[in-house]
C-alpha cells in the first residue's frame, strides 16, 4: 500500500511540476488556441495557429515513439477505446468552441489568466468546473447521454485510432502503423509550421508550441510509465495517481471539475491530489510566477453586467462541451490527437468550426447594428 501511495504521489508531483512549466511558458508566449482561431478568422494571421500545430506535431511524434518502444501502452487511454461517439465529439466540440469564444479563452487560457490576476477568469473557472461536474453525473448528464447514445456511436473491433483502422490498407501491423502515421501526419504539421517565414517573426510562437508539445509527451511518460503499477486493492495493473486509472496527459476540463471536488471534500482523508488536479494548480501557479517576475500581474474585472453574463454562459458551455467531447483544445487538440484517435480529430474540427462560425456571426451582428 505504501509503495502504491508513493507512486501516486510521485505522479501528482510530476503533474504539478509540468503544470508549472506549462503555465509559465503559456503566459510568456501568449499561447492561446482561441486566439489562434481568432487571428486566422479576423486578420488572417496564422502565427499562433502554427504554434498550436507545432505542439500537435511534437506531441504526436514523441508519444508514438514512446508507444513504439513499448515505453507506454496507448491502448490504456480514454482516447483509444473501441467506442466512438462521433456525434458527442462533433457537437460537444462545437459547443466548446462557442463557449471559449464567449469566455475569452479555453480551459488552459483561463488558468493562465487566473494566475495573471484576471478576476473574470476566476469566475469563468468556477462556472466551467461546476458545469463540467454537472455534466459528468449531474443534471446536465442526460443531455450528454443523448449525444453519446448507441444509435450515434460506432463500435470498432479493436480501437478507433487511425493506425488500427487504416494500417491494414498499407500492409502494416498496428504497432508499426502508429509510428508511420505519426511521422507522416506530424511531419506535415511540422513542415506547415516551421517552413513558413512569417512564423519566425515571433520566436514566442516556436517556444510556446515546442514547450506544450514536449510537456504532453512528458505527461504520457509520467502516467504511462512511472504510474503504471499494481493496485493493492484490486490487484489489477492500472495507472496510479490519475482519476481514470488510465494513462493521461495535459487536459483541463475534467481536471477542473475534480479540483472543485477536491476543495469540497478537503477534510475527507480519502481525498487525494491526482495528476489532473495537480496540473490545474501547476498551470495557475506557473502563470502567477511569470506574471510576478515580469511585473505583468494585473487585477482585471468585468466592465459590465453583460460582459459578466457573456463569460458565465461561455464557461458553462465549455464545461458541458468539454466533458461531452472528452476534452478541450489541449485535452483533445494536442493530447488526444497525439494518440491518433479519430474522436480527437472530430473534436478538434468541431472546436475550430464552432469558434470560427460564432466569431463570424458576432462580426455580422456587429455590422448589422452599426
Amino acid at each position: 500500500m505504501a509503495e502504491a501511495g508513493s507512486i501516486a504521489t510521485t505522479v501528482a508531483w510530476w503533474g504539478f511540476g509540468l503544470g508549472l512549466i506549462f503555465g509559465f511558458f503559456a503566459n510568456k508566449t501568449n499561447f492561446c488556441t482561441m486566439g489562434a482561431v481568432s487571428d486566422v478568422v479576423n486578420i488572417g494571421d496564422w502565427g499562433r495557429m502554427r504554434a498550436w500545430f507545432l505542439a500537435m506535431a511534437i506531441a504526436m511524434i514523441g508519444t508514438n515513439i514512446l508507444s513504439y518502444n513499448e515505453t507506454i501502452d496507448l491502448a490504456k487511454t480514454i482516447y483509444t477505446t473501441q467506442r466512438l461517439p462521433w456525434l458527442a465529439h462533433l457537437v460537444g466540440g462545437m459547443i466548446f468552441g462557442v463557449g471559449m469564444t464567449l469566455a475569452s479563452g479555453c480551459g488552459n487560457k483561463t488558468l493562465v489568466r487566473v494566475g495573471g490576476g484576471n478576476l473574470k477568469a476566476v469566475i469563468v473557472f468556477i462556472y466551467m468546473a461546476y458545469a463540467a461536474r454537472l455534466t459528468m453525473g449531474g443534471v446536465f448528464a442526460p443531455f450528454k447521454g443523448v449525444l453519446q447514445h448507441p444509435a450515434v456511436t460506432v463500435q470498432f473491433e479493436k480501437s478507433q485510432t487511425l493506425p488500427f483502422l487504416l494500417g491494414g490498407m498499407f500492409g502494416m501491423e498496428p504497432h508499426t502503423a502508429e509510428l508511420v502515421f505519426a511521422l507522416v501526419i506530424g511531419g506535415i504539421l511540422l513542415a506547415f509550421s516551421l517552413l513558413n517565414r512569417d512564423f519566425w517573426a515571433s520566436k514566442d510562437n516556436f517556444i510556446g508550441g515546442l514547450v506544450v508539445g514536449v510537456i504532453v509527451v512528458a505527461g504520457w511518460y509520467v502516467t504511462g510509465k512511472i504510474g503504471f503499477a499494481e493496485d493493492p486493492d484490486t490487484l489489477k495493473v492500472v495507472v496510479l495517481g490519475t482519476n481514470s486509472q488510465l494513462a493521461e496527459s495535459m487536459s483541463f476540463i475534467a481536471p477542473s471539475a475534480y479540483t472543485v471536488d477536491f476543495w469540497a471534500m478537503w477534510t475527507d482523508s480519502a481525498t487525494v491530489i491526482t495528476w489532473g488536479i495537480a496540473t490545474v494548480f501547476g498551470v495557475g501557479i506557473g502563470s502567477f510566477f511569470y506574471a510576478g517576475m515580469t511585473n505583468a500581474f494585473r487585477w482585471e474585472h468585468f466592465i459590465s453586467s453583460q460582459d459578466m453574463f457573456r463569460h458565465i454562459i461561455g464557461a458553462v458551455l465549455m464545461g458541458f462541451g468539454g466533458i461531452t467531447a472528452m476534452g478541450c483544445t489541449i485535452g483533445q487538440g494536442v493530447t488526444g490527437l497525439s494518440t491518433l484517435s479519430v474522436g480527437s480529430f472530430i473534436t478538434l474540427a468541431g472546436i475550430i468550426a464552432g469558434s470560427a462560425v460564432f466569431m463570424k456571426y458576432e462580426y455580422w451582428k456587429m455590422m448589422q447594428e452599426a
